[in-house]
Protein backbone atom coordinates (compact mmCIF):
# COMPACT_ATOMS: atom_id res chain seq x y z
CA UNK A 1 0.00 0.00 0.00
CA UNK A 2 1.01 3.71 -0.41
CA UNK A 3 -0.27 6.56 0.96
CA UNK A 4 -1.08 9.64 -2.05
CA UNK A 5 1.28 12.48 -1.93
CA UNK A 6 -1.67 14.59 -0.26
CA UNK A 7 -2.02 12.01 3.03
CA UNK A 8 2.00 12.15 3.41
CA UNK A 9 1.81 15.94 3.72
CA UNK A 10 -1.16 15.91 6.51
CA UNK A 11 0.47 14.11 8.57
CA UNK A 12 3.89 15.75 8.46
CA UNK A 13 2.10 19.26 8.89
CA UNK A 14 0.20 17.59 11.89
CA UNK A 15 3.76 16.62 13.19
CA UNK A 16 5.07 19.90 12.28
CA UNK A 17 2.35 21.75 14.23
CA UNK A 18 2.53 19.06 17.25
CA UNK A 19 5.76 20.42 18.00
CA UNK A 20 5.11 23.89 18.52
CA UNK A 21 5.99 25.34 21.54
CA UNK A 22 3.19 28.32 21.74
CA UNK A 23 4.35 29.44 18.03
CA UNK A 24 1.76 29.60 15.37
CA UNK A 25 3.70 29.19 11.62
CA UNK A 26 1.71 30.45 8.75
CA UNK A 27 0.96 27.98 6.22
CA UNK A 28 3.87 29.51 3.92
CA UNK A 29 6.34 28.26 6.71
CA UNK A 30 5.37 25.02 7.17
CA UNK A 31 5.67 24.37 3.10
CA UNK A 32 9.13 26.10 3.33
CA UNK A 33 10.28 23.75 6.15
CA UNK A 34 8.28 20.44 4.71
CA UNK A 35 10.32 21.80 1.45
CA UNK A 36 6.53 21.28 -0.74
CA UNK A 37 4.74 24.05 -2.77
CA UNK A 38 2.74 26.26 -1.18
CA UNK A 39 -0.13 25.80 -3.20
CA UNK A 40 -0.14 21.87 -1.93
CA UNK A 41 0.15 22.73 1.57
CA UNK A 42 -2.64 24.84 1.44
CA UNK A 43 -5.10 22.65 -0.02
CA UNK A 44 -4.18 20.06 3.11
CA UNK A 45 -4.28 22.91 5.67
CA UNK A 46 -7.99 23.64 4.36
CA UNK A 47 -8.87 20.02 4.71
CA UNK A 48 -7.08 19.35 8.44
CA UNK A 49 -8.85 22.48 9.07
CA UNK A 50 -12.43 21.38 7.96
CA UNK A 51 -12.02 18.13 10.31
CA UNK A 52 -11.02 19.98 12.84
CA UNK A 53 -7.24 19.15 13.55
CA UNK A 54 -5.95 22.37 13.00
CA UNK A 55 -7.22 25.80 13.25
CA UNK A 56 -5.60 28.64 11.31
CA UNK A 57 -5.85 32.42 12.16
CA UNK A 58 -5.44 34.71 9.58
CA UNK A 59 -3.85 38.63 10.05
CA UNK A 60 -1.14 39.94 12.48
CA UNK A 61 -0.80 37.45 15.74
CA UNK A 62 -2.17 34.30 13.36
CA UNK A 63 -0.85 31.45 12.45
CA UNK A 64 -1.31 27.46 12.38
CA UNK A 65 -2.35 25.56 15.79
CA UNK A 66 -3.05 21.96 16.53
CA UNK A 67 -5.91 21.54 17.80
CA UNK A 68 -6.32 18.77 21.30
CA UNK A 69 -7.89 16.60 18.90
CA UNK A 70 -6.23 16.82 16.12
CA UNK A 71 -3.12 15.88 18.87
CA UNK A 72 -5.29 12.88 19.84
CA UNK A 73 -6.17 11.53 16.47
CA UNK A 74 -5.71 7.96 15.35
CA UNK A 75 -3.06 7.97 12.40
CA UNK A 76 -4.86 5.11 11.46
CA UNK A 77 -8.30 7.05 11.48
CA UNK A 78 -6.77 10.31 9.86
CA UNK A 79 -4.95 7.96 7.04
CA UNK A 80 -8.30 6.36 6.69
CA UNK A 81 -9.97 9.39 5.88
CA UNK A 82 -7.73 10.80 3.91
CA UNK A 83 -6.93 8.04 1.55
CA UNK A 84 -10.97 7.36 1.24
CA UNK A 85 -12.72 4.04 1.00
CA UNK A 86 -10.75 2.67 -1.81
CA UNK A 87 -9.78 -0.57 -2.75
CA UNK A 88 -5.64 -1.16 -3.14
CA UNK A 89 -6.74 -2.30 -6.91
CA UNK A 90 -9.46 -0.55 -9.23
CA UNK A 91 -11.49 -3.55 -10.39
CA UNK A 92 -14.52 -1.85 -11.45
CA UNK A 93 -12.75 0.79 -13.58
CA UNK A 94 -13.03 1.81 -17.28
CA UNK A 95 -12.24 -1.55 -17.99
CA UNK A 96 -13.46 -3.78 -15.37
CA UNK A 97 -11.41 -6.73 -14.46
CA UNK A 98 -12.79 -9.91 -15.86
CA UNK A 99 -12.11 -11.92 -12.64
CA UNK A 100 -14.32 -9.38 -10.31
CA UNK A 101 -16.63 -11.61 -9.89
CA UNK A 102 -15.08 -14.83 -8.66
CA UNK A 103 -11.55 -13.15 -7.12
CA UNK A 104 -10.18 -14.58 -4.20
CA UNK A 105 -7.08 -11.51 -4.24
CA UNK A 106 -9.13 -8.63 -4.22
CA UNK A 107 -10.67 -9.77 -0.82
CA UNK A 108 -7.07 -10.86 0.52
CA UNK A 109 -6.35 -7.22 -0.76
CA UNK A 110 -8.80 -5.42 1.16
CA UNK A 111 -7.98 -7.29 4.41
CA UNK A 112 -4.20 -6.82 4.28
CA UNK A 113 -5.31 -2.62 3.38
CA UNK A 114 -7.53 -2.97 6.39
CA UNK A 115 -4.72 -4.84 8.80
CA UNK A 116 -2.33 -1.69 7.56
CA UNK A 117 -4.73 0.79 9.02
CA UNK A 118 -5.33 -1.52 12.17
CA UNK A 119 -1.29 -1.32 12.47
CA UNK A 120 -1.76 2.24 12.37
CA UNK A 121 -5.21 3.07 14.66
CA UNK A 122 -3.69 2.77 18.25
CA UNK A 123 -0.62 5.48 17.13
CA UNK A 124 -1.82 9.26 17.58
CA UNK A 125 -0.37 12.22 15.72
CA UNK A 126 1.06 13.39 19.44
CA UNK A 127 2.86 10.08 19.74
CA UNK A 128 4.48 10.69 15.88
CA UNK A 129 6.23 13.41 17.38
CA UNK A 130 8.26 11.46 20.62
CA UNK A 131 11.61 11.45 20.49
CA UNK A 132 14.00 11.32 18.24
CA UNK A 133 11.29 12.74 15.82
CA UNK A 134 10.12 15.67 17.84
CA UNK A 135 13.25 17.52 19.09
CA UNK A 136 15.28 16.74 15.25
CA UNK A 137 11.12 18.13 13.11
CA UNK A 138 11.37 21.18 15.84
CA UNK A 139 15.16 21.78 15.06
CA UNK A 140 14.69 22.01 11.32
CA UNK A 141 11.31 24.20 11.41
CA UNK A 142 13.99 26.64 13.83
CA UNK A 143 16.18 26.07 10.64
CA UNK A 144 19.96 25.95 11.00
CA UNK A 145 21.70 28.48 13.56
CA UNK A 146 18.61 28.72 15.75
CA UNK A 147 18.73 28.42 19.65
CA UNK A 148 17.88 24.70 20.93
CA UNK A 149 14.85 25.02 23.11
Amino acid sequence: MRLTRFTDLALRVLMRLAVEDGEQPTTREVAATMEVPYTHTAKVVARLQHLGLVEARRGRGGGLTLTPSGRDASVGGLVRELEGADDVVECEGGTPCPLRSACVLRGALRRAQEAFYAALDPLTVGELVAAPTGPLLLGISRGPGSPAP
